[in-house]
């Protein structure tokens, strides 16, 4: 990621910064290495609705993955086109439902049979037939934080293999849903391919037993997932997405005529976002060096969540020296952490120092907790 200490000293601190170079090379790497018939790659745009960055993302030809009916609006804004939207969420309301219909959308993702008596109604309602897949949880264990897990049987997402059947047998009863296929996603932030390959595995046999019964699959979703590398985001700014889509070319053989979706978020925009901080004061400890940042958990809430590391950079100390520094933010909360004992070089007071890897969930998940104003953008 390009930081250019001229044009970042220029605008207000905290801010949010995005690199359009790479992620316009990053969409490029994904276009190439999907390039297999049958397979279409949808943006997750909970990972970042930033508008600049959704109209980038349409541009090139994704579709999108949405999780609200503030999610489809915005995809729609964003130029992606209707039938090219997904539509997930475990919890959705009467009215996202009706949007969604109303849209066009290509698809909606079951994630209960409760919830697919309602859309079922909400459609004989409106005198349309719902386009739908069913999400289910394949029992994997995808080694992640707990919180990015989602493919445990007993799980608030998606449909438990035991219960499919039943679910299955209602759509093909159902003269207001016509079944598309099956939706999978097994976490976040998976940094080996052994995980896709187990979901493979599992959506074969799956899709053996119900061919079996006369259902066919013109659709399978299996998620996203693919994890980034926040330890090194300038060595390894681009995922390895020829592995990740050569793994499901070669352990999910696709039926005549079947498509093969794909949700990645966090892979495509991660790298290309910074959060760019000013260093307000250097405080010494008992025992320790506090870097008090402008910016804290209200900008960033990835590490007081759930303990994520993020590089952080200081962009314009020249010092040859390095310290150790607890990294914090203004928050009035002792989870307003960034980093503890991290090497930086000498720091002082007005520096600028950079959160890297900070294009997924940074923006998109900040709040105005403590009164704090909504930070700005910029784009290089």
């Amino acid at each position: 990621m390009k930081l250019p200490i001229d044009q970042l000293n220029q605008w207000p601190t905290p801010y949010y910064l995005y690199d359009t170079e790479l992620l316009g090379h990053t969409l490029s790497a994904v276009t190439e290495a999907a390039a297999f018939p049958g397979f279409h790659v949808h943006y997750a745009v909970k990972a970042n609705t930033n508008r600049a960055i959704l109209k980038i993302i349409a541009e090139s030809g994704l579709g999108a993955d949405t999780v609200s009916g503030g999610e489809i609006r915005a995809a729609l804004q964003a130029g992606f086109p209707a039938d090219k939207i997904m539509f997930a969420g475990v919890g959705k309301t009467d009215e996202e439902i009706r949007l969604a219909l109303g849209s066009g959308v290509g698809c909606i993702n079951v994630e209960s049979r409760e919830e697919l008596m309602v859309i079922e109604q909400i459609a004989s309602d409106m005198g349309v037939v719902a386009p739908v897949a069913i999400r289910v949880n394949p029992e994997i264990d995808a080694h992640t934080h707990h919180y990015i897990t989602t493919g445990l049987a007993e799980n608030k997402f998606g449909v438990a293999m035991s219960m499919l059947d039943t679910v299955v047998d209602h759509i093909v009863a159902s003269q207001w849903l016509t079944l598309r296929g099956l939706h999978f996603h097994i976490g976040s932030q998976i940094e080996t391919m052994r995980p896709f390959e187990i979901l493979c595995e599992r959506i074969l046999k799956l899709q053996k037993e119900l061919n079996a019964r006369g259902v066919s699959m013109p659709l399978i979703n299996v998620g996203g997932g693919l994890g980034v590398d926040y330890d090194d985001p300038m060595g390894h700014p681009i995922p390895d997405f020829k592995a990740y889509f050569d793994t499901f070319h070669r352990h999910l053989p696709l039926q005549p005529g079947q498509q093969l979706h794909f949700e990645l978020g966090r892979a495509i925009v991660a790298q290309c976002g910074a959060l760019v901080s000013r260093v307000l004061y250097v405080k010494q400890g008992v025992e320790k060096k506090f870097v008090i940042l402008d910016a804290g958990m209200t900008e960033l809430i990835r590490p007081a969540l759930y303990q994520a590391h993020h590089s952080i950079v200081n962009i314009t100390s020249q010092s040859p020296d390095r310290e150790l520094y607890t990294i914090v933010g203004p928050i009035c909360e002792s989870a307003d952490c960034f980093a503890e004992d991290t090497a930086l070089p000498l720091t002082r007071r007005g520096d600028l120092v950079a959160l890297l890897s900070a294009g997924a969930y940074g923006e998109v998940m900040s709040s105005n907790y403590n009164a704090r104003p909504t930070v700005s953008t910029h784009l290089i």
